[in-house]
């Protein structure tokens, strides 16, 4: 359990002390995919600032390897959306509307 960044059977029972396990779950769910979008945007950026005076045949630049492998360094999205729900950084609302993260 300890290569996990956050322990799922906490979350759960945190969770479930809360209220439903469902709603937390679909919550962590929305937030994952902010998470994920906003590293996308990140990595899009950075990489557009790399200018490409390559070959075809050679493939990608040292300056693009550097910054992929910098993001591949970051947690997974669905684990970062695990410690915000377990730290109290996303809260959930009543009713139909969806769930708010707070940043």
């Amino acid at each position: 359990m300890s290569t996990y960044i956050v322990n799922p059977v906490k979350v759960r029972m945190d969770e479930s002390a809360k209220g439903s396990i469902y709603k937390s779950i679909v919550a962590m769910g929305l937030r994952s995919r902010q998470i994920n979008d906003q590293i996308k945007t990140q990595i899009s950026e950075r990489l557009a600032d790399v200018i490409v005076d390559t070959d075809e045949a050679e493939g990608p630049n040292a300056d693009q390897i550097a910054i992929s492998k910098e993001f591949d360094l970051l947690p997974k999205p669905t684990f970062m959306a695990m410690k915000e729900m377990t730290s109290g950084q996303i809260h959930l609302r009543n009713g139909a509307e969806a769930p708010a993260a707070t940043e």
